[in-house]
């Protein structure tokens, strides 16, 4: 299978190769996804993302002509939109563009807060599709569009010619019914969205067309090549891929943000969890991804951005190695304050923040940097404290996967933090889940998500994928503090 996932700052096209008593995976091509700013408006330079996906669709099949699969993942909330004949209106905005100013609040007002959440169990966040089409209202994009696409539907419709939008995307738009898991036309009318936008839904496994001919030719494919639906939310695929046993366990999807949460067979609808912004998201199997939304290592990209523009000589394991030889806890911030969200000079925001809170101001790219990971790992430890006790859900134990399970320092503090064991590991796990449900659909692999992690864990310690790490002893105390002194004393 190939697996196609799109991150917010790259793409990697993977082979997987997956039997039922094994699993492995290669990259076979990778590419930078930088946004593009165009006059006053941040946009995804998404014709590239589909010549770059078709690039390492090549790659894949040069390796295996006999490709059985391919399925794509991307971020959550942006979209495409279509007219009559199928072309694109425009660029797809960012979701950090600034367009949604102000949208949220007129929203809520004119909806309610309690009625957006009853029916969607999702998290006020500023760039929800919700509040970008309400915020496109009007223009004559939007007034000309006839379907919408999320980001992996819509270089799936340009590889296959069929349009459709797969669930566990359509779960984060903010107008799907999280009990019915079906678009909730009540509330798209209410919006003033045009219902006509909305296409048919797609289950994770399902097909979604085979390449059309000419895409055929420019990737070698000597035959038929289907694409399956996966979980299109890289969250979704990334939950698939967590190497637990049980359901005793909290996952961190860690990477440009941290999604912190437990898996469940229900969403929690409560006014104590809306008033906690926590999310219910539609997962694999029928599964609830219940999470919160941290901002994550965007603050350390960021910074590394900003420092290496200054001609700053700094490289990520050098100054990881310094920040863990920085005094532990000596600054923190909250990472969900909303001026981390744009692009911009992160460490003078990050100074600012400490400077604001009373805290002192860490001084240079070591002290800034522990700065961000002790405030990440109490933000870990809130979520993950809050998600078991909304929840009703008992947490032996934290998982973390994707980019983050690279940085031993922040696994550590966050052991430290939730003063649980945190088992880090599979990196790519979004990559695994989107082929594991691949293989499913094939008929290779059999089961539900418990047999799915099930091989993982006996095939990915032996390969060195997963480490443990153990709380500190005599910490707790220390980041009980930490925590009262940034307002997470009930985290």
């Amino acid at each position: 299978m190939a697996a196609v996932d799109l991150g917010a700052g790259s793409g990697r096209v993977m082979l997987a190769e997956i039997a039922a008593d094994g699993v492995s995976l290669t990259e076979v091509h990778r590419f930078p996804n930088d946004p593009v700013r165009l006059l006053d408006t941040l946009h995804w330079d998404v014709l590239r993302l589909y010549a770059e996906t078709v690039r390492g669709l090549r790659a894949a099949l040069a390796r295996r002509p006999d490709l059985a699969s391919v399925g794509i993942d991307s971020w959550a909330v942006d979209y495409g939109l279509l007219d009559t004949t199928g072309a694109l209106l425009g660029n797809p905005v960012h979701y950090r563009d600034g367009r949604t100013e102000g949208v949220p609040e007129r929203v809520v007002a004119a909806l309610g807060a309690d009625r957006l959440y009853t029916t969607t169990g999702l998290q006020l966040l500023p760039f929800n599709t919700l509040f970008q089409l309400v915020a496109a209202t009007g223009t004559p994009i939007l007034d000309r569009a006839e379907r919408l696409l999320l980001i992996p539907d819509l270089l799936s419709y340009w590889l296959t010619g069929v349009a459709g939008t797969e669930v566990t995307n359509a779960s984060t738009t903010q107008l799907l019914d999280v009990r019915t898991r079906r678009w909730s036309t009540e509330l798209i009318s209410a919006a003033g969205l045009p219902e006509r936008l909305f296409g048919p839904l797609r289950q994770p496994g399902e097909p979604a067309g085979d390449l059309r001919a000419e895409v055929r030719e420019a990737v070698g494919a000597t035959g038929p090549l289907p694409v399956t639906a996966v979980g299109s939310h890289d969250t979704a695929s990334a939950v698939v891929a967590v190497p637990a046993e049980g359901d005793r366990f909290a996952y961190i999807s860690c990477g440009t943000w941290s999604l912190v949460g437990v898996e469940l067979p229900e969403p929690v609808l409560s006014a104590e969890s809306r008033e906690a912004n926590f999310t219910n998201e539609a997962g694999v199997d029928g599964t609830v991804r219940y999470l919160r939304n941290v901002m994550g290592l965007w603050l350390l990209q960021e910074s590394l951005r900003v420092w290496r523009s200054r001609g700053y000589d700094v490289e990520l394991p050098a100054l990881l190695a310094a920040a863990a030889r920085e005094p532990g806890l000596a600054a923190v911030v909250d990472p969900d304050d909303p001026v981390f969200l744009p692009p911009g000079d992160m460490p003078a925001r990050l100074a600012r923040a400490c400077a604001e809170r009373g805290e002192p101001v860490p001084d240079g790219p070591a002290a800034i940097t522990r700065c961000i990971l002790d405030s990440l790992a109490l933000a870990h430890r809130s979520a993950v404290r809050q998600a078991g006790r909304l929840a009703d859900r008992s947490v032996d134990v934290v998982h973390i996967v994707g980019g983050g399970a690279r940085n031993e320092l922040l696994c550590q503090l966050t052991a430290d933090a939730c003063g649980l064991p945190v088992v880090a590991g599979p990196v790519e796990a979004t990559a695994l889940g989107n082929a594991l449900v691949q293989a499913r659909a094939l008929g290779v692999l059999d089961g539900g998500l418990a047999e799915l992690r099930g091989l993982l864990r006996r095939t990915l310690p032996g390969s060195g994928s997963l480490r443990t790490y153990q709380p500190t002893p005599g910490v707790e105390i220390a980041w009980r503090d930490a925590a009262e002194r940034a307002g997470r004393r009930d985290g």
